[in-house]
């Protein structure tokens, strides 16, 4: 471990002492500070902030699409890069102060897998259970880490579509497969069941806010059903009624998955319609892709929360439009996956 320096968050007031060997938001994440992030590789800018004091700050590899160089040498910084070498105080420009104070600290677990079951042609239902844990906590639409086997530390980041461990001790995924893709080639080819994984988590803001007078919009697509399966179980199991529709976009019909539960929760949630959309198949549904489906049925989305998850070409049509159709910018949610390899034919 190396020299540990202060980090304070404004305009939150925050102080935290972070390890020069962690990035920003690992330290703050271990110390059950929630702050903003995506996808932790640099890639998103969900977690950009602003440097007010103190420059001795190292960036590992990052996109400079989401950091372009004349930002940086303004003093504009990526927490999940961001590796400090002296004390520094930092604006968050994306938070929420009721989230921030709210996180769990991130932990480490061992889980043995139950079931890999296919659930389309190229998605997995993977069910784990939890080894010698029973308080490994999360919030839903939060996701872990998986150590990928046989690489070099090498993680892959999933959502949980479960609402809880505490009863079960079980985690539940949604995994797209890739022939490239690092874990999930592994998850198609070798992982058996009684295979051990190594976990650390939880992590993300894909939460739910407490705000009981808002409409919600989910919209989704491929394995970025998990969270927002997640989302709404947690929201039957809790008996929270607000408006909801969930939009969600596959190409043919074969990839369409949870349709019976997702149909049950229509009833679970009186106020609740789930849409979903066919790009490239004829049938009695939507047919188009799943951003023109939205925009043709929703109107004025001023007073709704917007939650959106799945490939990054449909993240980064979806949050746009949901914005221009009036959803506030801080309240349009998002996790836009990354993957190391091609889709499955």
């Amino acid at each position: 471990m190396g020299e540990k320096h202060v980090v304070r968050f404004e305009p939150v007031g925050i102080e935290i002492e972070v390890d020069e060997d962690q990035t920003v938001l690992r330290g703050a994440a271990e110390q059950g500070i929630m702050l903003m992030h995506g996808c932790k590789e640099g890639q998103c800018s969900s977690c950009k902030s602003f440097l007010l004091d103190g420059d001795d700050v190292e960036l590992d590899s990052y996109s400079t699409f989401a950091l372009p160089d004349f930002e940086k040498e303004e003093g504009f910084t990526l927490l999940c890069r961001a590796h400090v070498y002296e004390d520094v105080t930092i604006e968050l420009l994306n938070f929420d102060e009721d989230m921030i104070r709210s996180g769990l600290p991130i932990k480490e677990a061992v889980a043995e897998v139950v079931a890999n079951t296919p659930v389309t042609h190229d998605m997995r239902h993977l069910v784990l259970k939890l080894v010698d844990t029973d308080d490994f906590k999360f919030f839903p639409g939060q996701y872990i880490d998986i150590a990928v086997p046989g690489t070099n530390n090498e993680t892959r980041s999933f959502s949980m579509a479960n609402t809880s461990a505490r009863e079960s001790g079980q985690l539940e995924f949604i995994i797209k497969i890739y022939p490239d893709g690092l874990f999930s080639h592994f998850l198609d080819t070798k992982l058996q069941i009684g295979d051990r994984l190594n976990l650390t988590g939880p992590f993300g803001v894909f939460t739910l806010r407490d705000a009981p007078d808002t409409d919600l919009v989910f919209v989704g697509g491929g394995a970025g059903m998990a969270p927002i399966l997640c989302l709404l179980r947690s929201m039957a199991e809790r008996g929270i009624a607000r408006k909801a529709v969930y939009y969600y976009g596959a190409r043919r019909g074969s990839d369409l998955c949870f349709e019976d539960e997702l149909r049950a929760l229509e009833q679970a949630l009186p106020d609740f319609r789930y849409v979903p959309a066919l790009s490239e198949d004829e049938w009695d549904g939507e047919t188009g892709l799943i951003t023109d489906i939205v925009a043709a049925k929703e109107g004025n989305l001023s007073r709704a929360h917007a939650y959106v998850c799945g490939p990054p070409p449909m993240v980064e049509a979806a949050v746009p439009l949901l914005t221009r159709l009036g959803v506030p910018e801080k309240h349009v949610y998002w996790d836009k996956f990354t993957t190391t390899g091609e889709p499955s034919p």
